[in-house]
């Protein structure tokens, strides 16, 4: 089966990360199938998940954009996360079917971009229109294309970072684990779990930021757009 799919150009970071998506969509469905309002079992643990990323993106992005752009940020991190994770499996990148997504440089740049594209849709959102693109005209006109250049460069940045670091930490590992079998594998492995949290924070925390910027690029907009209607 896995063999098939290969030959038709599905390459075994597609499948990882597919059973990954079916796993946390499972996982939700799980845990919201039967709410309680004095939670236990997985309904407790995701509803305790939740609310520490909802603290930290508030933290990070304010109260107003941490909270209401909660979903995608938290999705992102935890989706990550279980993506840089799986190169932890036995056999990982050597089993058909089981590669760390994040190891591929395709799976960062689709992430990279889906942040890209959700930032424009947070400033446009809450601007009410095309008014966020003002912001690239300040503090001066002059520096539009330094701008334009900045908000370009921060996929390829994020993509590059994620891509980077994991694959070379699983490209030092492999080699690792095929010059000494055992001990230093296994604090490799230890080193590992370190990085692939840090990488998953450092993608969703940099996502963060970028749409805290747009929200409140848009809200400045709107802000303006509402004092001129008023006179």
């Amino acid at each position: 089966m896995i063999e098939m799919l290969n030959s038709m150009g599905v390459t075994n970071a597609m499948i990882t990360s597919t059973v990954i998506t079916l796993i946390i969509c499972l996982l939700a469905i799980l845990a919201g199938r039967h709410m309680e309002m004095i939670p236990s079992g997985l309904q407790n643990a995701m509803e305790v998940a939740v609310e520490k990323l909802g603290d930290f993106f508030a933290d990070l992005m304010g109260e107003y954009a941490g909270r209401k752009y909660l979903p995608f940020v938290g999705t992102l991190f935890i989706y990550v996360l279980l993506c840089n994770y799986s190169g932890l499996l036995p056999l990982s990148g050597e089993l058909p079917g089981v590669q760390a997504p994040t190891s591929s440089i395709n799976f960062p740049l689709g992430l990279a971009l889906l942040v890209f594209f959700f930032v424009q849709f947070v400033g446009i959102k809450e601007t009410h229109g095309l008014g966020f693109y003002k912001h690239y005209f300040k503090p001066i006109a002059a520096l539009f294309p330094l701008m334009i250049v900045e908000d370009l460069v921060k996929p390829v940045s994020l993509t590059l970072r994620l891509y980077g670091n994991i694959y070379g930490e699983e490209s030092v590992t492999h080699v690792f684990f095929g010059m000494v079998p055992l001990g230093l594998p296994i604090i490799m492995q230890i080193f590992s779990v370190l990085m692939g949290m840090i990488q998953a924070l450092v993608f969703s925390l940099l996502a963060g930021i970028y749409i805290a910027e747009a929200a409140e690029h848009g809200a400045e907009e709107h802000e303006h757009l509402l004092q001129a209607q008023h006179g």
